[in-house]
């Protein structure tokens, strides 16, 4: 059949694990003349668990600063298994020395190795050296092989903690302090402690970080440690504020440490009690004495320590209230009662009640608080019906809506009033009758005279003779009541008028007159005098003909007249010629 057999006893895959054999098939039973075919087969040996795990060392040591941080590896170690696969695995253990409690172990799956692990921080100051004691046992026994275990090993690891220069260690984890509210700026707070754990022992500097708002309240002490206030607190404001303090030595400013401090602000009673609320008091015109007709309450902004307990009481100053009482409910409420029976809107619809509320404080405050009662009318199971104006409204049968409809009403038609006036002023017809009324009328003409020699652009006559003018004219908006005074002209020629006169004549008429406009009027006359030493110069009174005055006089007058004696010089030249 051709069945393959060891020839071996006990034979060792670590020490052979491939094995190849020839095999030859013979026919004829193997006899002269039979034919023969031959193999090669190849043999593998499995593996089984017959060797245990050795460490190549029993004695090994291993290095950790003290600076290793918690849950970080610091080393690895490794049990030698001649074992393949499963076989091989095995499991790391401490089992004694005394750094069990600040390094623990693990395996590594893949490498088969165990990870040294730092379960507490170290303190070279404290504690220099450890020792450890660690087993590697395989996971997968083969009990046929039993007798050749036991199937684990135990080396010694010493581990030595190195000295780092450390930054400074708070006395504490954290810090909660306590100062008074209004307390002075400089008062202090509390003190914070830190030491250099290494053993130079350096000296340590203390400094606040400013990151937050809070901790510009405080300042400390570089040297000490010391925390002083630099503001007032107010404990109604913030009650609670957290900083942070640092440290650093002053030989390696580059290692700090830190620590949060809380500091809690006491309280101060700094203030008064006052009434919770604003209270809106109705007393029932048909109320009872001794009716309470309101219970109030109290509160403070202290805490509890300085206001928990409120006393009411009416002010003493002033005398017995006949109208009003108020009693205290020992309970932080006080109680407002009547005094007499039945209260009348007609006569008085609200009364005034001063109340004074003081708190159990050290040293204890008090507020003086005024309530406001209303009389109204009621139900006689004591439901308000209504108060003060609202009780003539309802009377009247008039609803909220219908007084809105009807104040509107009156704002249209004082509307439509303005408007009408308004638009009447607008278009008022003139006071003077007459539209060619110098004192109403100006009129702009844009054209030039003609000069000396323009004899035709006015005519004097209408101005020399006083009877042309125009007869009296009355004003529309005024009816005299008397008659105007009766005006005389003179009946003398043209040429014996005086102008002067005239006007004077003129002025005394409109002083008396009553129908004349009531304002100043402005009338101008060319009128240049009684007479004068330089005579006139003006055209109005020349003939239509050259005149033949002589000119050379302007001469003598003076620098201002030389231009004039020029032109006229000209003119006198040209005529000769």
């Amino acid at each position: 059949t051709g069945v393959i057999r060891t020839a071996l006893h006990n034979m060792d895959r670590e020490a052979r694990e491939h094995y190849s054999v020839v095999i030859q098939a013979k026919d004829m039973a193997g006899q002269v003349g039979g034919l023969s075919g031959s193999t090669t087969v190849n043999i593998t040996l499995t593996d089984v668990n017959d060797n245990p795990p050795r460490f190549p060392q029993k004695h090994y040591q291993l290095y950790v600063p003290e600076s290793a941080q918690v849950g970080s590896a610091v080393g690895k170690i490794k049990a030698n298994d001649a074992d393949t696969g499963s076989n091989a695995d095995m499991k790391y253990t401490i089992i004694n020395g005394d750094g069990s409690g600040v390094f623990s172990i693990s395996t590594d799956k893949e490498t088969r190795e165990g990870i040294l692990s730092l379960k507490k921080p170290l303190n070279y100051e404290k504690k220099k050296s450890y020792t450890l004691n660690i087993e590697g046992a395989n996971t997968h026994l083969d009990f046929r092989f039993s007798h050749l275990g036991p199937f684990k090993d135990v080396t010694m690891l010493k581990i030595i903690v190195g000295d780092v220069d450390e930054p400074p260690l708070f006395t504490m984890p954290s810090y909660v302090m306590e100062v008074y509210e209004n307390a002075k700026i400089g008062t202090a707070v509390g003190t914070v402690t830190a030491q250099d754990p290494d053993t130079a022992n350096s000296l340590v500097r203390y400094f606040i970080d400013h990151n937050t708002e809070e901790d510009r309240y405080f300042t400390i002490d570089a040297s000490t440690g010391t925390i002083k206030t630099a503001k007032i607190f107010d404990r109604e404001e913030t009650p609670w504020y957290n900083i942070t303090v640092a440290a650093s030595e002053i030989d390696n400013p580059g290692l700090v440490s830190h620590v949060p401090v809380g500091v809690r602000i006491l309280d101060v009673n700094d203030n008064p009690p006052e009434l919770a609320r604003d209270y809106d008091i109705v007393v029932c015109e048909n109320a009872k004495p001794g009716q309470v007709i309101q219970t109030i309450t109290a509160t403070d902004k202290d805490n509890s320590a300085n206001g928990a307990r409120f006393h009411f009481s009416l002010d003493e100053g002033l005398s017995l209230n006949p109208n009003f009482t108020l009693r205290d409910n020992e309970d932080n409420t006080a109680s407002i009662l009547t005094r007499r029976r039945r209260y009348s809107r007609t006569t008085q619809d609200t009364y005034y009640l001063p109340v004074l509320i003081s708190d159990g404080g050290v040293p204890p405050l008090s507020s003086s608080s005024t309530l406001t009662i209303r009389v109204c009318v009621c139900e006689r199971d004591g439901r308000v019906r209504t108060c003060h104006a609202e009780a003539f409204l309802s009377s009247a049968g008039l609803s909220t809506g219908a007084l809105i409809a009807i104040l509107l009403c009156v704002v249209i038609l004082l509307a439509i009033v303005v408007l009408f006036i308004t638009l009447r002023h607008s278009k008022k017809e003139p006071l003077i009758i007459s539209e060619e009324d110098v004192r109403e009328n100006v009129v702009t003409y844009d054209d030039e005279g003609g000069g000396e020699e323009d004899t035709e652009a006015f005519d004097i006559t209408a101005l020399r003779n006083p009877s042309a003018a125009e007869e009296l004219k009355y004003r529309r908006d005024v009816r005299p009541e008397v008659k105007p005074v009766p005006r005389h002209h003179p009946s003398s020629s043209l040429d014996s008028i005086d102008v002067q006169e005239f006007i004077k004549q003129r002025l005394a008429e409109a002083d008396v007159d009553p129908s004349v406009p009531p304002y100043d009027s402005l009338q101008t006359y060319a009128y240049e005098g009684h007479r004068s030493e330089a005579g006139s110069i003006s055209s109005l009174d020349s003939a239509t003909t050259h005149s033949d005055q002589d000119y050379n006089y302007l001469g003598d007058w003076g620098p201002e007249f030389k231009k004039l004696a020029e032109l006229y010089g000209e003119i006198e030249s040209e005529r000769t010629t």
